[in-house]
């Protein structure tokens, strides 16, 4: 017999329903249970399959090596272990530092997937959060908060990015500290079930790892990633016009490289993020462009017309992004155009 949806829903609101009476769990944890009880790993991949992929991404040389030589190693701890010799005690846990876009997002998803392929992780998911996700604003509500984003990760990767906002603050009564301590119980607790990586700015994350004597034992290993040089910015973006079919012409390649290689550099740099925005404005002026042609509508446009973007359309980007090309004659279009 068919089960009814309806049946079920019912069934579960009586149990949280019991639990409220009781005193039981919070709502919303009962709630996350149910909806990763029903949430299908996707298909699983190869692990030729994810280092092609891996070897496919733009630059990031030294932590596709990284990478590699990471998964290397537990291959051949497997391996040893199968033998009967014995196995090389190691964390899992990994440190990303690198500036924002430079892809450590990416490379945590990747992980996720090849620890599953490796058969270390049942479901190899990855679970994005951020301190708010962790920390609470009242007393006891952290360890909750913590408890329970671990909860949607066990099984897959936990990544936590801008982690040194876990360390002290100014405040006098901060929490971070205890979204800590809990989840390097719960490291412990799952420590064949949870894979952490936390990530943010190099400087920061060596003063969190230091805020803490658990945090160094528990992150024995780090991955630096580099900022992406003004060549490689221009094939990411040339590689996600591509995605949704757009080119640029010789003019427009032009101005993208000068003004990549014009932007300011820095920790607060967006690097692939930079790259995306910049296109999504380009994307904006183009379409400002071919609404004000004279005398043609933007049916008659021709199919070419609508896919290229052009050297104005990547200055008016950069003027919205406050951002001035690199090379002198740019530099004068650019002053002009304003």
């Amino acid at each position: 017999m068919a089960r009814n949806p309806l049946e079920d829903v019912a069934r579960g609101l009586r149990v949280l329903g019991d639990r409220l009476a009781a005193g039981g769990s919070d709502p919303g944890d009962w709630i996350a249970d149910q909806l990763d009880s029903l949430r299908r790993p996707e298909p699983a991949r190869t692990l030729e399959e994810l280092q092609a992929e891996l070897d496919s991404l733009t630059g990031l040389e030294t932590v596709k090596e990284q990478v590699h030589a990471l998964v290397a190693f537990l291959q051949v701890q497997a391996e040893r272990q199968r033998h009967g010799l014995p196995e090389v005690a190691t964390s899992q846990h990994l440190v990303f530092l690198g500036n924002p876009g430079t892809g450590k997002t990416t490379i945590a998803r990747l992980l996720a997937e090849m620890y599953r392929a490796m058969g270390l992780l049942r479901r190899g998911h990855l679970v994005e959060v951020d301190r708010a996700a962790l920390v609470g604003q009242y007393v006891g509500m952290t360890a909750i908060k913590t408890d329970r984003v671990i909860r949607r990760a066990l099984d897959g990767v936990l990544f936590i990015d801008e982690a040194y906002a876990l360390s002290v603050g100014d405040e006098r009564y901060d929490f971070g500290p205890e979204a800590i301590e809990t989840l390097l119980k719960r490291m412990e607790d799952y420590r064949h079930r949870l894979v952490v990586i936390v990530a943010g700015y190099p400087r920061l994350m060596h003063r969190f790892l230091q805020s803490n004597p658990g945090l160094r034992s528990r992150f024995s290993r780090e991955i630096s990633f580099p900022d992406y040089s003004t060549e490689e910015l221009v094939a990411i973006t040339q590689t996600l016009a591509g995605e949704y079919e757009y080119t640029f012409d010789d003019g427009a390649r032009e101005a993208l490289r000068d003004i990549l290689a014009g932007a300011a550099r820095g920790e607060g740099f967006g690097n692939a993020r930079f790259a995306r925005t910049l296109f999504e404005q380009a994307l904006n002026a183009q379409a400002l462009r071919l609404a004000r042609v004279e005398g043609a509508e933007l049916a008659e446009l021709e199919r070419s017309e609508l896919m290229t973007l052009r050297a104005p359309d990547l200055l008016a980007a950069a003027r919205a992004l406050g951002e001035a090309p690199a090379s002198d004659a740019a530099r004068g279009l650019f002053r002009r155009r304003r």
